[in-house]
C-alpha cells in the first residue's frame, strides 16, 4: 500500500511527498521513496521517523504502529488520514480522542466503491428490518492479512446491526449450534493467494435472497481514495471524519 500510494501521489499534480515513513529494520530506507515504489525519483528518502513539513498524514500501517503516528500527529497537529484495521478498544479510543484536537479521518477501507456500497447495505437494512431477513457476510482476502474478520466486514456489519438490531456477531459455525437465530450476523473470512479484497452482504428472506458485493482487483483503489480523503482533509477543523464526508454521503 505504500508503495502505491506514492506511485499514485507522484502522479498526481495537486499532490506533493514531503516524506516516506516505513519501519527503522526496512531495509531500504534511505532510498529514494519513488525508486522504492518503482517509479521516478521524487526527492524523499524513505526513513523511519517524521521530519518534514507536512500538510497531512496518510497511515495505512499496523495498529502498533498506527498507534505511534496517532501521537505524533496529535503532538504536532497535523491531520491524519488512518486506514489502520485491527485497533483494540484502548487504540480505537486514543484515536477518538486525537480527533478532539486534530482533523481525523478514520475509515476501514479506503475504497470509494466500498462505501457507496456501504451506503447500499444501510439502506438495505433500514428497509428489511422487521422482515425475517437473515445477514451474512462473507470476505476474501490474500494470504498475509493478518486481522480476522476485515475492518470493513465489521463496519458493514455495525451499519447493519444500528438499522436492524442485532446483537450477537457470530465468526464462522462448526458444530451442531442449532436453528439460526435472528438476532445475528455471521461473519466468513477467507484468507486466499494475492486476493486484495472481496466484501458480500446477504439478506436472506425464505423464497429471495439480496445480495451486495464489492470486489477489489488491484490496490490502487485503496490508495486513490485515500490520496482523495487527504485532499478533503486539508484545512478541516479538528473532528472526526468518515469516507462519507468525502463522498457528500
Amino acid at each position: 500500500m505504500g508503495r502505491r500510494l506514492v506511485a499514485l501521489a507522484a502522479a498526481d499534480p495537486q499532490l506533493s511527498i514531503a516524506a516516506a515513513i516505513d519501519a527503522p529494520d526496512h531495509p531500504r530506507l534511505g532510498e529514494d521513496a519513488g525508486t522504492v515504489a518503482g517509479v521516478e525519483p521524487i526527492g524523499a528518502p524513505l526513513g523511519a521517523s517524521l521530519d518534514a513539513d507536512v500538510e497531512v498524514v496518510v497511515d495505512f500501517s499496523l495498529p502498533v504502529a498506527g498507534e505511534k503516528i496517532i501521537d505524533l500527529c496529535r503532538q504536532k497537529k497535523i491531520p491524519l488520514v488512518s486506514a489502520t484495521t485491527g485497533f483494540d478498544e484502548s487504540q480505537t479510543e486514543k484515536l477518538r480522542a486525537a480527533a478532539e484536537e486534530i482533523p481525523l479521518l478514520w475509515s476501514p477501507n479506503m475504497s470509494l466503491a466500498v462505501n457507496l456500497t456501504m451506503k447500499l447495505t444501510e439502506m438495505a437494512a433500514r428497509a428489511l428490518k422487521d422482515r425475517d431477513a437473515d445477514v451474512e457476510i462473507i470476505e476474501r482476502h490474500h494470504r498475509f492479512k493478518e486481522d480476522s474478520p476485515s475492518g470493513t466486514a465489521l463496519k458493514f456489519g455495525r451499519i447493519i446491526a444500528a438499522e436492524m438490531g442485532q446483537t450477537e456477531h457470530r465468526h464462522g459455525r462448526e458444530g451442531h449450534p442449532g436453528k439460526r437465530p435472528q438476532r445475528e450476523i455471521g461473519y466468513h473470512a477467507v484468507r486466499i493467494g494475492d486476493n486484495p479484497g472481496e466484501h458480500a452482504i446477504l439478506f436472506g428472506m425464505l423464497g429471495e435472497t439480496i445480495e451486495l458485493s464489492v470486489r477489489a482487483t488491484n490496490r490502487d483503489c485503496y490508495a486513490a481514495g485515500a490520496l482523495a480523503a487527504a485532499k478533503f482533509l486539508v484545512g478541516k477543523k479538528p473532528g472526526l471524519y468518515d469516507m462519507n464526508d468525502v463522498l457528500g454521503l
